[in-house]
C-alpha cells in the first residue's frame, strides 16, 4: 500500500507511534509518505520505503497566526495526486483530521477518492477536543473520517460520551518494538548513577501539569526516607523549574537527576528499578509500557487508559490520582528484593501482549477494510 500519515512531528505520544507506525509499515514493504511541518523526532533511520514531505508554511503579515492548516491540506492534495497514495492516516484530531476533510473534497472535485483514517490518542479528545472553540469542528471532522480508531477502551468510551459521534470507534492499542525497548547491560551507567546501589525510580514525561510531577517528587522523597534510593527524570516542559525548586525545598536534589530530553531512553530504562505514572490524564500510557518492555514495574495512577496496561498487584500497582501515601506504600513492596524480580518479569511479559508484531497487523487489516469499503462506493 502506498501510505499517508499525517502527525505531530514531537516527542509526544502520538507523534511517537505514528512515526514508530510508519517505520514498521515500511519495513514490511509499504510506501509510507509523512507529511508534516518537520522531520518527526522519531524518523530516525534510512528505508527506501520512507518518505517525508514538509508543510511549508508561509509567513504573510496579514496573519497573526500562521495558517497551517490550510498549508497542511494543499500539501496533502499535493502528494496524494503525485505520490498516488492509497489512504490517509492522521493522527491526532485536530488540525489534521479536519485538514484531511478539506484535502479530500478538494481531491474529490478532481476525480480522486482518498479513503481517510482518524487515530485518537488522548487530548485531542480529553482536553482540547471539549474546548468548545473547538468542539464542533472535532465531532465533524470524526464524523467525516472514513475509519476511526483509538488507543484504548477508555478513550472510546469518553470520546462517546463527550461527543456526538456517529461512526464506530475502533481500538488499536499502541505498541512497542521490543528488539529497540529491551533491558540492555548498563552496568556502568548504574554504577555512576547509584555507586552504592540504590534504587532507582524513573519518570519520563513532557512536564506538564496534567502528569503531575509534584507528585513523582513527593513519592520519591518518601520513598527515599525508607531505603536509599535516586530519581532521574527525563523530559522537559514548563513544570521543569517549578520541580527543581521543589527539589531543593525539600533537601533531595542530590538524589535526582533532571536528564532532560533524550532520544534513547530506553538506555535510562534498562537501569530503573520502578516507573512512576501519576498522571492526572492519559489515553493509554506509552511511556509506561516502553518501561515494562525494558522490565521496570510501575506505580500509576488509574487515569484514561492506564489500568488497561498496567495491570494491579502484577505488573505495578493502580492508584487513585493523588494518593500520593498509597502509591508510595505500593513503592517501597514492589522495591522489596523479595518482590522486585517478580514485577519485573510480569512487566516484559505484559509488554509482550503490545509487540509490534501483533498491534501493527491490526492497522493494515483496518487499512485493507476501509479501502476495500471505498472501492464498493466508487
Amino acid at each position: 500500500m502506498r501510505i499517508g500519515i499525517v502527525c505531530y512531528p514531537t516527542f509526544g505520544g502520538s507523534g511517537v507511534v505514528a512515526t514508530e507506525l510508519g517505520k514498521e509499515l515500511a519495513v514490511k514493504g509499504h510506501k509510507v509518505h509523512f507529511i508534516t511541518y518537520s522531520q518527526p523526532a522519531r524518523l530516525d533511520f534510512f528505508n527506501e520505503n520512507l518518505f517525508y514531505h514538509e508543510v511549508y508554511i508561509p509567513s504573510y503579515p496579514l496573519f497573526q497566526y500562521p495558517p497551517y492548516e490550510l498549508a497542511l491540506a494543499s500539501k496533502m492534495v499535493d502528494i496524494v495526486q503525485f505520490e498516488k497514495l492509497d489512504i490517509l492516516h492522521v493522527h491526532y484530531a485536530i488540525p489534521h483530521a479536519s485538514a484531511a476533510f478539506m484535502a479530500k473534497q478538494i481531491l474529490r472535485t478532481k476525480g480522486i477518492n482518498i479513503p481517510v483514517i482518524t487515530t485518537l490518542h488522548g487530548t485531542d479528545i480529553t482536553l482540547v477536543g471539549k474546548d468548545a472553540s473547538f468542539e464542533p469542528v472535532v465531532t465533524f471532522s470524526i464524523n467525516q473520517s472514513d475509519g476511526v480508531t483509538a488507543v484504548s477502551d477508555s478513550l472510546r468510551t469518553e470520546t462517546y460520551e463527550f461527543f456526538q459521534i456517529e461512526k464506530d470507534i475502533k481500538v488499536i492499542p499502541n505498541f512497542i518494538n521490543l528488539e529497540k525497548f529491551k533491558r540492555q547491560k548498563k552496568d556502568h551507567f548504574r554504577t555512576a548513577i547509584s555507586p552504592n546501589n540504590e534504587k532507582l525510580l524513573v519518570h519520563t514525561s513532557n512536564f506538564r501539569t496534567v502528569k503531575r510531577v509534584e507528585d513523582v517528587i513527593s513519592i520519591f522523597a518518601k520513598v527515599r526516607e525508607h531505603m536509599p534510593s535516586k530519581l532521574l527524570l527525563v523530559g522537559d516542559g514548563p513544570e521543569r523549574p517549578k520541580m527543581e525548586k521543589l527539589c531543593r525545598e525539600l533537601q533531595i536534589y542530590n538524589d535526582v537527576r533532571f536528564l532532560g530530553k533524550l532520544e534513547a531512553v530506553e538506555e535510562v530504562l534498562s537501569v530503573a528499578d520502578l516507573f512512576l505514572m501519576p498522571s492526572e490524564k492519559e489515553s493509554f500510557g506509552l511511556a509506561a509500557l516502553e518501561a515494562m518492555a525494558c522490565e521496570v514495574p510501575v506505580i500509576s495512577s488509574n487515569a484514561g487508559g492506564i489500568p488497561e496496561l498496567n495491570i494491579d498487584g502484577v505488573t505495578g500497582f493502580v492508584s487513585p490520582v493523588g494518593a500520593v501515601d498509597e502509591m508510595v506504600q505500593n513503592a517501597l513492596f514492589i522495591l522489596d528484593d523479595a518482590n522486585l524480580d517478580r514485577f519485573k518479569a510480569n512487566a516484559l511479559a505484559r509488554a509482550n501482549d503490545f509487540h509490534t508484531d501483533k498491534i501493527v497487523p491490526l492497522y493494515e487489516e483496518f487499512y485493507k477494510s476501509i479501502i476495500d469499503q471505498q472501492l464498493a462506493i466508487h
